[in-house]
C-alpha cells in the first residue's frame, strides 16, 4: 500500500494508505477487453477452399488469378446484382422472393461466355440472413463456379 506521511510538521499526524487493488482490477478489464475486440477489426474477406487466391502448387507458390476477368454477385436487399468486368446486371425480386431462376439462367450464360472460369465472389448486404448467402453460393456451384470467395459487406 502506499502511505503519505507530512513529517509530523503540524497538528496532527496524517497517515493516509491508497488502495491500489480496484485501480489494478481496472486496468486488466481493460487490456483483456482491448485484446479480444482487436482481433474482429481486421476481418474483410473469408476465403473457402481453393478460392481465387488459394495455393495452386506444389511449391506454396502463391499464384495470382489465371485470368482477368472479375466476377462478384452481391446479394443485396432488393436483388441480386452480378458485377462481370465493371458492368453491373440487376436482377430484382419477384414480390418478396428472390429471382433465383433468372440468376441462375443468367450466371450459365456467363459460363458459356467463359468457360476456363471456376472461381467467383459472393457478397452479401449486412441485414440479409445468413440462408440468402448459402442459397446464392448454391446457384454459384450449379451454375459452374465451384471455387467461391466470400466477401464481407455489400
Amino acid at each position: 500500500m502506499a502511505h503519505i506521511d507530512d513529517g509530523g510538521r503540524g497538528q496532527r499526524d496524517y497517515n493516509v494508505e491508497l488502495n491500489l487493488v480496484p485501480f489494478i482490477d481496472l486496468m486488466s478489464v481493460c487490456i483483456i477487453f482491448l485484446l479480444l475486440t482487436a482481433v474482429w477489426t481486421q476481418v474483410s474477406m473469408i476465403q473457402i477452399g481453393s478460392s481465387i487466391y488459394a495455393k495452386k502448387n506444389a511449391s506454396d507458390q502463391i499464384l495470382p488469378p489465371q485470368d482477368s476477368v472479375s466476377f462478384t454477385v452481391r446479394v443485396a436487399s432488393q436483388g441480386y446484382v452480378v458485377t462481370l468486368n465493371g458492368s453491373n446486371y440487376t436482377i430484382p425480386k419477384k414480390d418478396v422472393n428472390y429471382n433465383e431462376e433468372e440468376l441462375l439462367s443468367y450466371l450459365q450464360q456467363v459460363k458459356t461466355r467463359y468457360p476456363e472460369k471456376t472461381d467467383a465472389m459472393i457478397a452479401v448486404d449486412d441485414v440479409l440472413p445468413y440462408e440468402e448467402l448459402i442459397r446464392g453460393m448454391d446457384i454459384l456451384m450449379l451454375s459452374g463456379f465451384p471455387e467461391i470467395s466470400i466477401s464481407t459487406g455489400g
